[in-house]
């Protein structure tokens, strides 16, 4: 299926849910939007907050065979361009591994594939509420999410400090907002 936003040439996109052949591509993607000197380019670097991987094969894999959980791929002339990870838990739906190329933030791709993940959450699993964390230190990307209807809900979550398959953080005051939208 194409959806297409009110960018059309750069927003559109073709959409699947990832089988195990797409791993590499996704860890790829996700390094690219989040670490290292690639995602400076775009705005959702997390490159001055932590070092080290933002995921690895295992964690993508683990993804694609838990119950309730699908990775979503949005692709453009055959490249991967964005993906998300979505777990049901309950009538809520969790949303995150939201990457968006470098090269495609600014493009309206990001809140295309962020409307398709509540779609899917709701015709798939009758959700009734989006939720996600963000680093709360993140404060442009909490707004890019308030201004497309998630609320923080005043709950925060501990950085997990201990586990470097999250990343090596390069300060000791990251911690997560939880963010919900209703699904209606």
């Amino acid at each position: 299926m194409t959806i297409e936003s009110a960018s059309p040439a750069r927003a559109r996109a073709t959409f699947r849910e990832a089988g195990q052949d797409d791993v590499a591509r996704i860890v790829a993607l996700v390094e690219s939007a989040y670490r290292g000197d690639s995602s400076r380019t775009g705005w959702t670097t997390e490159a001055d907050l932590l070092d080290g991987q933002r995921t690895d094969p295992e964690a993508v894999r683990a993804l694609l065979t838990a119950d309730g959980s699908l990775v979503l791929l949005a692709e453009r002339d055959g490249s991967l361009v964005a993906c998300c990870h979505l777990e049901r838990r309950g009538e809520t739906a969790y949303f995150g591994m939201f990457a968006v190329s470098p090269a495609e933030q600014n493009s309206g791709l990001g809140r295309t594939v962020l409307a398709e993940a509540e779609r899917v959450a709701r015709a798939r699993w009758a959700a009734r509420e989006m939720q996600m964390t963000v680093i709360t230190l993140r404060t442009e990307l909490v707004a890019w999410y308030e201004r497309r209807g998630y609320r923080a809900t005043g709950e925060i979550r501990p950085f997990p400090y201990a586990d470097e398959r999250f990343g090596r953080p390069r300060r000791d005051d990251l911690d997560f907002s939880v963010l919900v939208k209703p699904l209606g």
